[in-house]
């Protein structure tokens, strides 16, 4: 066991890229020696470290395929101020991320994100249409739904009387951190189905869900489903908003959806 732990951490390196407000951005390079490189985006509260990405991230590197999963703005070890809504951000994070990999002479063959990460791959692809490939695991098509999951009942009302609500963090090292008006404005005022409406249809969209998820029920993926012409859907049976007891499953599907898809890069090209 020690010579392949010695060998994935050879593997792994440390990359920080300015975003375009000046933020490092800081996040890990898994390399396989692959041109074609997949990001990795995290959802709300989380951060690079959190084990969908690291997981997502050795599915990828033991087919051969080089990742980079990294820390938005405000997150983890990236600079900046952490903000609950921010969607329209992280999208310009990713959009940083792609132009450091570009100019390296690297082909960003997908964007994979997960929850807050998913929607913000999404709205990526609906503003920059440079990468022909997404996979949305766990996005949400209304951006109210979870609202009541994560602030409580009458959120609304708490807002408006004490100014904001404070959530503390729900792991070790995670981040504390108010909601204001402002922030869940900056949230509520994305009409998520009306952005996926300007995703290029040569774009292709996988969208996997889990069928038990409480957080964001699978009713999104089927609303995904009705209006992205390009799109496949996956529903992991039994499978909670983080696939808890699902890993493997879900590291299968999306390296396989992936593999499929350098394959059908290769076929257009030749």
């Amino acid at each position: 066991m020690a010579p392949a732990a010695q060998n994935l951490s050879f593997q792994q390196q440390k990359v920080i890229i300015p975003n375009k407000c000046g933020n490092k951005l800081v996040g890990i390079l898994h390399e396989s020696g692959s041109k074609e490189i997949v990001i990795l985006c995290h959802g709300l509260r989380a951060s690079k470290e959190n084990f969908i990405m690291t997981n997502l991230a050795a599915a990828l590197e033991n087919a051969g395929i080089s990742s980079f999963r990294f820390d938005f703005t405000g997150n983890g070890e990236s600079e900046g101020s952490f903000v609950f809504g921010s969607y329209w951000r992280e999208a310009d994070d990713i959009h940083a991320v792609a132009q450091h990999f570009h100019e390296a002479n690297r082909t960003v063959i997908a964007i994979v994100g997960h929850s807050k990460g998913a929607n913000a791959a999404l709205l990526y692809a609906s503003k920059y249409h440079d990468i022909k490939t997404i996979v949305n695991l766990s996005g949400s098509h209304d951006l109210k739904v979870g609202l009541e999951y994560r602030l409580g009942k009458d959120f609304m009302e708490r807002l408006r009387k004490e100014g904001f609500i404070e959530l503390k963090a729900e792991s070790p090292g995670g981040i504390d951190y108010h909601v204001t008006e402002e922030s869940l404005k900056d949230r509520l005022n994305i009409i998520m189905l009306e952005e996926c409406l300007h995703i290029d249809k040569e774009c292709r969209v996988f969208t996997v869900h889990g069928s038990a998820d409480i957080q964001i029920p699978v009713v999104a993926a089927l609303e995904f489903a009705k209006i992205l012409p390009n799109h496949k859907l996956h529903i992991i049976e039994g499978a909670d908003h983080v696939y808890t007891d699902h890993q493997a499953e879900l590291a299968s599907v999306v390296v396989n959806f992936i593999k499929e898809t350098m394959q059908l890069d290769k076929l257009n090209a030749s």
